[in-house]
């Protein structure tokens, strides 16, 4: 089962990212999140884990489902994670950078995020960040690892029920399954 969770806050055309100080993607940029804690909803791991990485309360926030990132790394293992846009008003304060526990938070222009030459970021969010941003809907981002880089970025639509439902979401990562299970 998904275990994992993964959040963009969007302030206008800015995203709060996390350069992460521990495995995995230390040293990327990339969204604020975490593990689910045993029997909580991923939404309410999504606004808790906002809340401890980043001190923003939910009720500051228009937190969206859009999908899942999903990824094969070699033949061998099936990860996934929930993924949310969580949006504050354009006026909300908070300024950046700041040194945590995690790493470093700052305020990135999505167009810095999206530059072909940017070596910084976790190398398959650039792939699946436009239709996070611009695209109504939920999509399973799905990345392939070969060797420790990345192969290939295949994005389609699923139903937003899989966030809640846990039916669905079986359903959804069953061509994934390895070796008797769906994730390790």
């Amino acid at each position: 089962m998904i275990k994992y969770n993964i959040g963009f806050i969007r302030r206008n055309d800015q995203i709060l990212l996390l350069n992460r100080e521990k495995s995995s993607w230390m040293g990327a940029w990339n969204g604020v999140g975490g593990k689910l804690e045993e029997g909580e909803a991923a939404r309410d791991s999504i606004e808790r884990e906002i809340l401890e990485e980043t001190g923003i309360k939910s009720v500051a926030l228009r937190v969206m489902f859009k999908g899942l990132v999903t990824w094969q790394v070699d033949s061998d293992y099936f990860g996934g994670m929930y993924l949310y846009m969580a949006v504050l008003d354009a006026d909300y304060p908070y300024a950046t950078p700041i040194k945590t526990d995690e790493g470093i938070l700052d305020w990135k222009n999505v167009e810095w995020i999206m530059h072909p030459d940017n070596v910084g970021v976790a190398t398959h969010l650039p792939k699946y960040m436009p239709l996070m941003l611009e695209q109504q809907g939920c999509y399973n981002h799905y990345s392939v690892f070969k060797d420790g880089v990345l192969a290939s970025v295949t994005s389609y639509p699923v139903r937003e029920e899989i966030e809640w439902d846990r039916k669905l979401l079986l359903e959804e990562l069953e061509p994934f399954r390895i070796g008797g299970t769906i994730l390790r």
